[in-house]
């Protein structure tokens, strides 16, 4: 059975939140502990609380600053070697092109925030 195409806004958002919380489950090796999603004209912008594991937080924290480059540099490589995976999952949801995908890791909070831009607005039920 196909799952019923999401209609609304808070539909469309709450699918994506789904869908990228899995993927950090399957692609990042864990899944964050709050996931976000804001469709703003023609961007979707996703952000996720606690994506750091006590190993990444504590190498982000080492004294020499590296770490948390490392860390940073890691998790870019990671979402950029699966990125066709999220850009096919945006666009079976929205029915629109993923233009670029934008995204940055807070060290210390553990926060990351991804932003997709699209072809165009995507169009969905007021």
């Amino acid at each position: 059975m196909m799952a019923k195409r999401p209609v609304t806004k808070g539909q469309i958002e709450a699918t994506i939140s789904e869908v990228v919380t899995k993927f950090e489950k399957e692609y990042m090796g864990r899944g964050p502990l709050e996931t976000r999603t804001f469709l703003l004209n023609d961007m979707v912008i996703v952000r996720l609380k606690g994506v750091l594991t006590k190993a990444e937080y504590s190498l982000a924290k080492s004294d020499n600053g590296r770490g948390r480059e490392l860390v940073k540099h890691m998790k870019a490589e990671l979402i950029e070697s699966n990125r066709a995976v999220l850009d096919t999952a945006i666009r079976s949801i929205v029915k629109r092109k993923v233009r670029s995908l934008h995204t940055d890791i807070s060290t210390s909070t553990g926060e990351r925030v991804l932003m997709f831009v699209l072809d165009r607005s995507p169009e969905y039920d007021q």
